[in-house]
């Protein structure tokens, strides 16, 4: 018996669109199941369920931590990072044992043999060398104009008693790279210092610096060039050697000690100058010169350290031309001093 045909399911589908598609659907879905997988979601079912969408939960969860955090969610990682690698790189085990073992550096050290070397230990001027000689050193002002300048500077009245002012000058032509810094200040406050002449226990005088603005002084500091000292110092006439002195109201330091100091003073030239000038002002305060008054002592400020601490060599000085006191060949022996009152009794 011959049957009429059938519409194929092509033919079919081709009419139903919509009916094709739904049995294709049912048709995998068997599939799937027959193959015992769980059956995948649709394309379009995320799009109407976002909140079942495990995609959709991820960029939700990130926007909601950003929000929270900002930039640091990032930076803080990067930073644990970059710290693990710096401390890597600068804390290797060989390197802290070899801190750990290693002995310490020794201060100050040069790198290897010296370039230049100092004297000797316990080296002492030439053995030929009298007390007196100028000691070798630096180039000196040899000539001046015998013209003075006054420094300016001033100070207020230090001390009580008879006031007595002064004046801090230069010789024009000698050359000094600062002046006042170099020679007036240091004078001044060697002056204003209390183991200075206006100690109290030194009978009680005042001291104040003036300088061309203010009111005439009653003496003057004056550094000169070495031949202008010789002139002024009676270098021809009497001791032959370079010194200081005091010729009336003009008090001359000679610039050649200034300089290179004195042989008992072993190099110690701040204290050489401070030396010189309370020595040269005593004088003006009718001060004469003394000897050493006992074995290792401090030597009087009026000693004539310039030329010996050593009583002998100022006994056979004076030989050679009187300095108007008597000093003792005993042998006594002073340690050079800078000051009147080295202690400032009174202070």
């Amino acid at each position: 018996m011959n049957r009429p045909p059938q519409p194929s399911s092509d033919s079919v589908e081709d009419r139903h669109p919509a009916d094709r598609s739904a049995r294709q659907s049912r048709g995998l879905a068997d599939r799937t199941r027959r193959r015992g997988e769980a059956p995948r979601d649709e394309p379009l079912a995320a799009s109407w369920a976002p909140e079942q969408s495990e995609g959709h939960y991820r960029a939700t969860h990130r926007k909601s931590v950003l929000g929270r955090y900002g930039w640091r969610v990032y930076a803080l990682p990067l930073l644990v990072v970059i710290t693990a690698l710096a401390v890597l790189q600068t804390a290797r085990p060989g390197d802290v044992d070899a801190a750990l073992t290693a002995p310490p550096p020794i201060a100050e050290q040069g790198p290897g043999e010296p370039i230049v070397r100092e004297a000797p230990p316990s080296q002492t001027y030439p053995v030929n060398m009298f007390s007196a000689d100028l000691p070798p050193g630096g180039p000196i002002p040899e000539t001046g104009a015998r013209t003075f300048q006054v420094l300016p500077g001033t100070s207020p009245v230090v001390g009580s008693g008879q006031l007595y002012r002064y004046s801090v000058e230069l010789e024009v032509g000698v050359q000094l790279p600062d002046p006042n810094a170099e020679f007036g200040n240091l004078v001044q406050t060697t002056l204003s210092d209390p183991r200075s002449w206006t100690n109290p226990e030194a009978g009680g005088i005042s001291l104040q610096r003036v300088d061309s603005s203010g009111p005439r002084p009653d003496f003057r500091v004056i550094l000169v060039s070495q031949q202008t000292a010789r002139e002024a110092c009676d270098y021809t006439d009497g001791v032959p050697y370079d010194s200081s002195c005091r010729k009336g109201d003009m008090v001359y330091l000679n610039a050649a000690r200034w300089v290179r100091g004195a042989v008992s003073f072993e190099g110690d030239i701040g204290n050489y100058r401070r030396y010189a000038i309370n020595h040269e002002v005593g004088h003006v305060f009718a001060n004469k010169h003394v000897g050493c008054p006992g074995q290792g002592a401090l030597a009087p400020v009026m000693m004539q350290q310039t030329f010996s601490v050593a009583n002998n060599e100022l006994h056979d000085l004076n030989q050679v031309a009187d300095q108007g006191t008597t000093i003792d060949a005993n042998g006594f022996v002073c340690r050079p001093n800078a000051w009147p009152f080295p202690v400032a009794p009174g202070f």
